[in-house]
Parts: C-alpha cells; sequence; structure tokens
C-alpha cells in the first residue's frame, strides 16, 4: 500500500533522508517514530506530495508519486505537524469546505459531516468557530477532516503533538478507533511508548535513514526481556571485561564515569550470581540499581548488537 525505493531528501548538501526502504502493508499501522530532525516529517512531506525526492520511488496505493501526483492525493488523508485552520468559520462549514474541495457528493456530506463530528468527539461543537476550540479539538478536528473524502490511506504527522495528559487520552482514543476503519496508516512520533499502543509495525529513524523496523509485539517482548542495570564500582577496563566474558547474559555493556551500564537477560538468579561473581573478582562496587527502561534506545542497542528478533 505505501512502497519506498531508496528515497532521498537533500537540502543542498544536507541529506534530510537517505535510502529510505519502507513498505507498509494494507489495513496495517505503521509507526515512524525518532527524535527531532530525524527525518519523519521530510519523508511525510515527500509521501504526501508536498515536496520532491531528491531520488528514489515511492508508490501509494499503486500510484507512484512523481507520474500520478494527484491521483496519489485523492488517496491519501494527510495531517501535517503545525497546521493552519480557517478559524473564522465553523467546524460544520470547515468540513462543508473541505467536502467541497474533494468533491464529496453533495448528497452524502451532511451525513458524512454529521458521522465525522460524532467519530472525533465534536458532535456538540458544530457551531462552535474554529478559533474557539482547544487545541485538542483542533487536532481531532484535523482527523475528522483528513477522513471528509474516506481515503484509504492516512499520513499524520504527530498528531498528539503539543497536546496535555487530558486531550493525549481523547487522541489516543480517535487513533485507536482509526485502526477499526481498516485504512492503511503512517503515523509518527517521537515517542516511541505512544506509538506502540496503536501501531502494528514500528520503524525508528535517526539521521535521515531507518535504523530498524519490527513488529510491535516483537519489540516490546524483546525490550522487556532485558534489563538496564547500573554498577557503580571501582575496576579497570580490563577488568570488567574480564568479570563480564562468563556472563553470556551479558549482551551490551556501556563503559561510563564511575561505573558501567549493562544490558543483562537473565533471570533475578542469574543476575544475584552475577553480581556475586563480580564482587568475587575484586572489583568494589559502591552502587548497583535497574534503571528505567527506553524502549527505543535498548532496542537500537539489542539490534545493533545483532540480536536475534
Amino acid at each position: 500500500m505505501i512502497l519506498t525505493q531508496n528515497l532521498c531528501k537533500k537540502y543542498g548538501k544536507v541529506s534530510a533522508v537517505q535510502n529510505l526502504n519502507l513498505n507498509v502493508r494494507r489495513g496495517t499501522v505503521f509507526g515512524l517514530v525518532g527524535e527531532n530532525g530525524a527525518g519523519k516529517t521530510t519523508t511525510l512531506s515527500m509521501l504526501a506530495t508536498l515536496s520532491s525526492p531528491t531520488s528514489g520511488r515511492a508508490y501509494i496505493d499503486g500510484y507512484e508519486l512523481s507520474k500520478q501526483p494527484q491521483d496519489v492525493r485523492r488517496a491519501i488523508g494527510y495531517m501535517p505537524d503545525s497546521f493552519g485552520v480557517y478559524d473564522d468559520i465553523t467546524t460544520e462549514e470547515y468540513l462543508r469546505f473541505y467536502a467541497d474541495c474533494y468533491q464529496v457528493p453533495k448528497h452524502v456530506t451532511k451525513q458524512r459531516i454529521d458521522e465525522l463530528l460524532e467519530w472525533v468527539n465534536l458532535g456538540a461543537k458544530r457551531s462552535t468557530y474554529v478559533n474557539a476550540l482547544s487545541r485538542g479539538m483542533q487536532q481531532r478536528l484535523e482527523i475528522a477532516r483528513c477522513l471528509m473524502h474516506d481515503p484509504q490511506v492516512l499520513i499524520l504527522d504527530e498528531p498528539s503533538s503539543g497536546l496535555d495528559p487530558r486531550s493525549r487520552i481523547e487522541m489516543r482514543g480517535v487513533m485507536q478507533r482509526l485502526r477499526s476503519l481498516g485504512k492503511t496508516i503512517l503515523i509518527s512520533s517521537h515517542i516511541l511508548q505512544e506509538l506502540s499502543e496503536i501501531a502494528d509495525e514500528i520503524g525508528i529513524m535517526r539521521g535521515g535513514e531507518l535504523a530498524a523496523v519490527a513488529a510491535v509485539q516483537v519489540m516490546l517482548r524483546h525490550s522487556t526481556a532485558y534489563r538496564q542495570l547500573w554498577i557503580a564500582g571501582e575496576a579497570s577496563g580490563t577488568t570488567w571485561e574480564s568479570a563480564f566474558k562468563h556472563h553470556p547474559e551479558v549482551v551490551d555493556v556501556s563503559y561510563q564515569e564511575g561505573g558501567v551500564e549493562v544490558v543483562y537477560g537473565g533471570t533475578l538468579h542469574q543476575q544475584a550470581e552475577f553480581m556475586r561473581s563480580l564482587v568475587q573478582q575484586g572489583i568494589v562496587i559502591y552502587q548497583f540499581a535497574e534503571r528505567p527502561t527506553d524502549i527505543e534506545a535498548l532496542f537500537l542497542r539489542l539490534t545493533e548488537r545483532t540480536v536475534d528478533l
């Protein structure tokens, strides 16, 4: 449904997106996660036909972006990360305007507007001016606008960005309802945990490249199977290495000032034996703690170490 082949975007000598290969299957939700500047927005902008790739190809619903942009636009609903709305009209008028833009048949326009306003929990706000809506309500109105012409593909760039906790919960509910429509959805965020609640697959972007792709359940299973341990102590690098080499459950080590951070995949009993072994080998341990797991960072560290997923 969404396919890219070595998609690249350069601004002068700067590569915003490099050799991107995506394959989003029909009817699935694909989450694109990464820090600001990772290339997510540039990628979605190209797929929405708002900017042209420097090289490579992309297809949406069988249409090639560079050759059939109008067909692509009819096939997608696109929500950018920052958007302007016509704020001096009501929410109903706003959707009616876009219904006309998308050439939605007149005889179904009213019913569709009614259904969409209810669907995004804005039924009571149909006569409210857009500029009187909260940011969360405006975001949900944009989702309704994306669905106005009943597209097969939705491209959503950080739909929860800038929302307060309550609005994020409401938006999460909308996203989960979107899944039930059977549409193909490409959604970006800089928070992996947020996407893991709604996506089937997740791709992690870093520096304009797709660093890793995995099914959500695989990613969560392997991420939660490992613990990040902080061990503060006195030992040389070679002493640490010697102590670790007899413990295959240690899958990654990061040497830091004052100690080491270990990605550990053993049981709690093995962990206790591991600590006892360190002490027996003469390592003076000042502190031992389990750190909160950063799922994205841990997943990347595991995949960089070629752990079998």
